[in-house]
C-alpha cells in the first residue's frame, strides 16, 4: 500500500510521495510550512527554498487552502511535531487548486459551519471526533463478536412504535401506513429467542421537537438483546461493555484525544464495577439538594447531571416508576409499582447513554400491557407471540452512539458527533 501519514512512521529516512491536501501554511522569506493533511491525520512538510529553488517555492507559497496535491519529501522524526515526524519537502505536483475555502482559520458561527459541514468535517477537531467515532463502531463490534453475539438486522420501516409514542415519522408503504423505525428493540426480542444473543446497530429517527445538545433527529443505536439473562446480569454486561469502549479509546485514539483536548484522567475512571442507586433514592438525593421533584416525575437534564456529580463513575438509577416506562418492561416481584430497568448517566453532564430493562416474558401480563396503553393486535400480535412459543426470561438495552461519542471525546454538543446531523431545522446538507 502506498505510504499515508498514519503510517509515515514505518518509513522515517526514506522519500515518499503522499497524497494531500493543504490544510494551512505560513512562510519566512525562505523557508515555508505546510500543514497537510490526507484523511489519516495531519503533518508538516517544511519546504526550504534553497533546496527546492524559486518556481517550486513560489508555487507553494501561492496555494490557497484545501488544495490537492501530491506532496513528495523525506521523512524526519520530529519529538516536537504531533505526529513524532515531519516531512522535508522536495517536490510538490498540483493536482487542483482550491481558491476562497469558505472556512478560514477565523472564527465561524455555528450556523455558518453547519451550513457548510460538508467541508468542516476536514478540519483537525472534527476529524478527531469522527475518527474516535469509528474507534468506538470497531470495539463495539470486537465487543460483541467475542462474547458470542450475532449480529441481526431489524427493519427501518415499521407498521407500529416500538415504544408507543407518538414521536414517529410518518409514511407510506404503498397503500398502507408505515414509520420510520424509532428502535429495532421489539425485532431484536425475536431475534434472542433464536439466536440466544443478538445485538443491532444501525439508525434510528425520533420526531422529537427538542433543540438541546443531547438530541438529534437521526442517530444510531446499538441494542442487544439477550435471552436467559435477567435484569442484574445486564447490568454487568453494560458496565462491561462501556467499560471495554472507554479503553478502547484511550488505546486506539490518543492522537486524537490530544488534539481535543479531552482529560483522559476521566477516562481512566471509567472501568466496572459502575455505581448504582434506585430511582428513589435518585429522588431523596435531588430533593436532599433542594430539587423541586416528586416520586413518578421524569428527571430531566439538571437532575441527571447532579446525579452524576456525585459519583467518580457512570451511575446506574435502577427500578423506575412502571407508569413512566415503556410498556414492555417486566416489574419487580418484590414491588410491582417499579419494573426491573435501569438508565445508565454518563458522568460531566453528559447525561443518559443507555437504557435497559428485563423484558415482560409472562403471556398474560403483556396482554394486559396491550390493553393498557391501547396497542394495536393488528400491529403487535407478532410481539405477543414470543410469549406465547417458548417465552423464556430475557433482557436488553439500547445504547446511543452520538452521546457515548460527545461523552468519550469530550464534545459538547451531539452534532458534531455524527458526519451529517439531522436536526429540528436542520436536513441541509
Amino acid at each position: 500500500m502506498k505510504p499515508t501519514i498514519h503510517t509515515i512512521g514505518n518509513h522515517a529516512g526514506e522519500e515518499v510521495t503522499i497524497g494531500c491536501w493543504l490544510a494551512n501554511k505560513r512562510s519566512s522569506g525562505k523557508i515555508a510550512f505546510m500543514q497537510l493533511r490526507d484523511g489519516t491525520g495531519f503533518i508538516q512538510g517544511v519546504v526550504v527554498k534553497a533546496e527546492v529553488g524559486e518556481e517550486l517555492f513560489q508555487q507553494v507559497k501561492g496555494l490557497g487552502q484545501e488544495s490537492s496535491l501530491y506532496v513528495t519529501g523525506v521523512v524526519q522524526a520530529d519529538d516536537r511535531a504531533p505526529s513524532g515526524y515531519e516531512l522535508t519537502v522536495k517536490n510538490v505536483e498540483v493536482i487542483q487548486h482550491a481558491e476562497d475555502y469558505p472556512i478560514t482559520p477565523k472564527e465561524h458561527g455555528t450556523e455558518f459551519l453547519m451550513d457548510h459541514r460538508h467541508l468542516w468535517i476536514r478540519s483537525s477537531k472534527q476529524h478527531a471526533v469522527l475518527r474516535i467515532r469509528d474507534v468506538i463502531i470497531n470495539a463495539t463490534y470486537r465487543f460483541y463478536h467475542e462474547r458470542g453475539f450475532t449480529k441481526v438486522d431489524p427493519p427501518i420501516l415499521t407498521a407500529n412504535s416500538a415504544e408507543g409514542t407518538t414521536e414517529l415519522f410518518h409514511t407510506k408503504y404503498f397503500d398502507e401506513d408505515a414509520f420510520l423505525s424509532q428502535s429495532g428493540q421489539l425485532y431484536m426480542e425475536a431475534a434472542a429467542m433464536a439466536f440466544q444473543r443478538v445485538y443491532s446497530f444501525g439508525p434510528t429517527f425520533r420526531a422529537e421537537k427538542s433543540k438541546t445538545r443531547r438530541h438529534l433527529i437521526e442517530f444510531w443505536m446499538i441494542e442487544p438483546e439477550m435471552a436467559f439473562v435477567d435484569h442484574e446480569e445486564s447490568l454487568e454486561i453494560q458496565e462491561e461493555y462501556v467499560s471495554y469502549l472507554a479503553q478502547a479509546v484511550l488505546n486506539e485514539a490518543k492522537a486524537e484525544l490530544k488534539v481535543l483536548g479531552r482529560d483522559t484522567e476521566q477516562l481512566e475512571k471509567i472501568k466496572a464495577p459502575f455505581a448504582r442507586i434506585t430511582y428513589k433514592e435518585a429522588i431523596e438525593r435531588l430533593q436532599a439538594k433542594d430539587y423541586e421533584i416528586k416520586w413518578g416525575e421524569d428527571l430531566g437534564a439538571p437532575h441527571e447531571t447532579e446525579l452524576a456529580n456525585q459519583f467518580d463513575t457512570p451511575v446506574f438509577i435502577t427500578h423506575w416508576p412502571k407508569d413512566i416506562k415503556a410498556f414492555y418492561m417486566k416489574p419487580d416481584p418484590e414491588n410491582e409499582d417499579v419494573v426491573l430497568c435501569a438508565d445508565l448517566i454518563a458522568p460531566e453532564g453528559y447525561g443518559e447513554i443507555i437504557g435497559g430493562s428485563q423484558r415482560i416474558d409472562d403471556y398474560s401480563l403483556m396482554e394486559e400491557r396491550f390493553k393498557e396503553h391501547d396497542l394495536s393486535d393488528d400491529a403487535y400480535r407478532w410481539y405477543l407471540q414470543l410469549r406465547e412459543y417458548g417465552s423464556v426470561p430475557h433482557s436488553g438495552f439500547g445504547l446511543g452512539l452520538e452521546r457515548t461519542v460527545a461523552w468519550l471525546s469530550g464534545t459538547e454538543h451531539v452534532r458534531e458527533t455524527i458526519p451529517f446531523p439531522r436536526l429540528l431545522n436542520r436536513l441541509y446538507p
